[in-house]
Formats: C-alpha cells, sequence, structure tokens
C-alpha cells in the first residue's frame, strides 16, 4: 500500500505531496516539529508532544492551524489511512507561503505536513548489545529547546557519527558539558547511584521519553540530579545512556571509543528500557 501524507488539509499519496516552493519552513526554517511514537495504535505520550509543539509555535509566533482536538482528529486519520500499528507520526507547521521577506509576513495561512511510517520503536538488538557515541562542539543556535526544523548542526554531528561508526554524537558545550545528542538526550549513572541529565533550561530540549523516564525513577525510587556533566565525567560514569521518542532508552557502551563501565550495558539502563517499553505497552 502507498504511504499516505496530509497537507493543508489534504490527503495525498507520499510521492505527490508538496508544499509551495516559498514555503518559509523550505526558505527560512521557519518551521516546528514533533515526532510521536505509535505503539499498537496508540499514541505514546501525545499530550505531552502536543503541548511541546504548542510551547515550540508560541515560541516562533507561529499560528495554530486548527484546534488541538481538530489536529489530533487529523492524526488518527492519517495513521487509520498508513495502516500503521507501530512506527511514528511526523508533524510539520511551518509560518505558510509567502513572497520570499525575512521579516513575518503580515496574512499567511500555516502550512501543515503530517507524514507516518512503520518503525520499530527500542530497537531489542540496540537494547541488548548497547551502542557507541562520539563528541563533538555543540554549533547549533541559542534556542534548541524550540524544536525547530533548523537542523543543519545536527545533521553534519550526525553525519560524523555515522563516519565514524557511532550511533550517536554527544554535543560539547563552551564549557566543556555534554548538551544533548543530536536527537536524544544524554544521562549517566555515577558511583553514588544518581541518575544524572542536564537540566531542561534553554541548552537543550526538554525531551518527551525523558519526561517519562522521570515518572519511571520516580516509581522506582531512585535519586535524580539534573545538573550539566562533563566528558570526563561521562566517561569515568558507572553507565550512560540516551532517550528519544524513536528509541526509548538506549545504553552508551562507548564514549570517543573509550568503554563506559565494563564496555557492557548496565543494570541500570537496561532496568530502564524495560520499563519505558512497558510504559508504552501500557499506552497502547
Amino acid at each position: 500500500m502507498s504511504r499516505i501524507a496530509y497537507v493543508n488539509g489534504r490527503y495525498l499519496p507520499h510521492r505527490l505531496a508538496r508544499v509551495h516552493v516559498e514555503d518559509r519552513g523550505f526558505q527560512f526554517a521557519d518551521a516546528v516539529y514533533e515526532v510521536i511514537a505509535i505503539r499498537r495504535g496508540a499514541f505514546v505520550d501525545e499530550d505531552r508532544h502536543l503541548a511541546r509543539l504548542t510551547r515550540s509555535r508560541g515560541v516562533l509566533a507561529l499560528a495554530a492551524p486548527m484546534s488541538e482536538a481538530a489536529l489530533k482528529l487529523v492524526i488518527r486519520e492519517t495513521v487509520r489511512r498508513n495502516r500503521v500499528g507501530d512506527g511514528i507520526v511526523y508533524l510539520q507547521l511551518s509560518r505558510g507561503a509567502a513572497p520570499r521577506d525575512f521579516a513575518f509576513p503580515a496574512h499567511t495561512r500555516p502550512s501543515l505536513v503530517i507524514t507516518v511510517r512503520h518503525m520499530r520503536i527500542a530497537d531489542p538488538r540496540l537494547v541488548a548489545e548497547g551502542i557507541a557515541v562520539i563528541t563533538v562542539p555543540d554549533q547549533r543556535w541559542k534556542r534548541p529547546d524550540v524544536k525547530s526544523v533548523s537542523l543543519l548542526p545536527n545533521v553534519l554531528a550526525k553525519q560524523r557519527a555515522k563516519e565514524a561508526g557511532a550511533y550517536e554524537a554527544w554535543q560539547i558545550d563552551a564549557q566543556g558539558n555534554v548538551s544533548e545528542g543530536t536527537s536524544s538526550n544524554a544521562w549517566i549513572v555515577s558511583a553514588a547511584d544518581e541518575v544524572i541529565t542536564r537540566q531542561a533550561d534553554t541548552s537543550i530540549l526538554k525531551g518527551v521519553t525523558r519526561m517519562a523516564v522521570f515518572d519511571i525513577l520516580a516509581r522506582k525510587g531512585l535519586r535524580l540530579v539534573e545538573r550539566p556533566f562533563s566528558v570526563a565525567e561521562a566517561m569515568a560514569a558507572r553507565e550512560a545512556m540516551l532517550t528519544s521518542a524513536t528509541n526509548g532508552v538506549l545504553p552508551v557502551v562507548r564514549i570517543d571509543g573509550a568503554p563506559v563501565g565494563d564496555g557492557r550495558p548496565g543494570p541500570l539502563a537496561l532496568s530502564l528500557a524495560a520499563a519505558y517499553r512497558a510504559f508504552m505497552d501500557g499506552e497502547a
């Protein structure tokens, strides 16, 4: 069956889905997006994702294309037409099409695109074996807390990781601390059993999966610490991991070629990965 995309009020075959050549998302990256995991036909943490979409578009002063209730109906219809039980929904909202000018156009309609595809979330092989990350300078704009489509630094960093045989790149700020991955939040576990991740200020994206893991840690009675950590601290940590909507929880076993702990997935990362999978199943 061919894939179906939603574009500004129309459901179209994927190969025919188009936006205007002067859409400001294409011209200026004047757009925001969200990715929502689908598990057995249900939407994982949908309300948190849509709340973050609302926040992101608010920062950029983007108008809502429709009510949230209507948006949920469109999301569900797009998923239904694609017959996806396990996968992701991608939503992108731009300021719309207008003659090319840096300033906001006086009158324009927001452009909304929704696509859906099959995907296995939290690949069991990656969880069991763990993944490697490399470190790169953080060269993004100064508001990565906004989930905008301005992702060129992330693309370049991810390509460097791929060329190095790693799964992800952790971006390092001017103080030598890990900010986050190109498409994930970064975590370590200290020798004192502290689960550490950077605080969600304007330097990182407030990950929805990150928040779900906060809930899991609270239920397990584990100690969460929100603060920056350096590359050296991460390399010396007992465990490391990353979280994202498309990966769930993945153990990190190597950083810049050096093993974390004994070089194998740690027990806490494996426990959290299983707990997050159970959370997804519960949502479904």
